[in-house]
């Protein structure tokens, strides 16, 4: 299967008509089927833990404030995947994984999957992000994910590549030069120059004040084998300071 690093941003993108919920659904119409899609999401967080979603049933999470009610009311009534969680934690080398039957998904997945698969018709289940982990931890953890492809599991990072909630409403030129330093190390197969992201110092801070929207995409670097073509989608900003640029990697051939 190919993998995804989607900029989900805004959760109102699931109800309304916008250009980022249209390419989200033209990605769900090119993709090949999944037999289950595994979320890596910004808004499940666990320091200290890994845990990975087994609930037969998954509840839909409204996990943020000051929306409209028509927001709070969506479902997404997919089945979860307990079969692919335990396979998840067995494939897991680098911690100790465990099952967990609380959470559920949240607004950074099932927000672009109402849209990519609107049915709710595949399997979903979720990975949490130790976040008292250092970024080179988080790579290393994905290598061991990289299996899940290639029994049709579709792996979804969904966070963003600039991030900063204190600074929107206007273009700034670190939030450019930040996505445009990510993109030249994206298309190069710098992982590396992604993963070292912080060195970036002033930079890095200003994209990110807090970098929980930054780790899924290095989720998703760490599934990258040298076979995959990297291509964008979403390369916009909204708002100004949060980059919706997403990732689709696809074997070559």
């Amino acid at each position: 299967m190919p993998f995804l690093f989607v900029g989900h941003g805004n959760p109102m993108n699931a109800i309304l008509d916008t250009e980022y919920g249209r390419e989200w659904e033209r990605v769900g119409q090119t993709l090949p089927r999944p037999t289950a899609i595994l979320a890596i999401s910004a808004h499940w967080l666990t320091p200290g833990s890994t845990r990975v979603l087994a609930l037969d049933v998954p509840r839909t999470i409204h996990d943020f404030g000051g929306f409209p009610q028509e927001l709070f009311d969506q479902q997404y009534p997919a089945q979860g995947s307990p079969e692919f969680a335990k396979k998840t934690i067995e494939l897991i080398r680098k911690t100790e994984a465990v099952e967990d039957y609380r959470w559920g998904l949240d607004h950074g997945t099932w927000s672009v999957l109402k849209k990519m698969y609107p049915q709710a018709d595949i399997p979903v289940y979720q990975l949490s992000i130790d976040y008292s982990q250092p970024p080179e931890y988080h790579y290393q953890l994905a290598k061991d994910l990289v299996e899940l492809r290639n029994h049709g599991v579709l792996i979804l990072g969904s966070g963003n590549i600039v991030h900063n909630l204190t600074a929107i409403g206007r273009n700034y030129d670190w939030a450019a030069e930040f996505d445009g330093i990510m993109e030249q190390h994206l298309s190069n197969h710098n992982h590396k120059g992604v993963v070292d992201f912080l060195k970036l110092g002033e930079l890095a801070r200003l994209a990110h004040p807090t970098h929980d929207h930054f780790l899924p995409l290095i989720y998703s670097i760490g599934l990258q084998t040298e076979n995959d073509e990297i291509s964008y989608f979403n390369d916009t900003f909204d708002f100004g300071t949060i980059s919706m640029r997403s990732v689709l990697a696809t074997a070559a051939g």
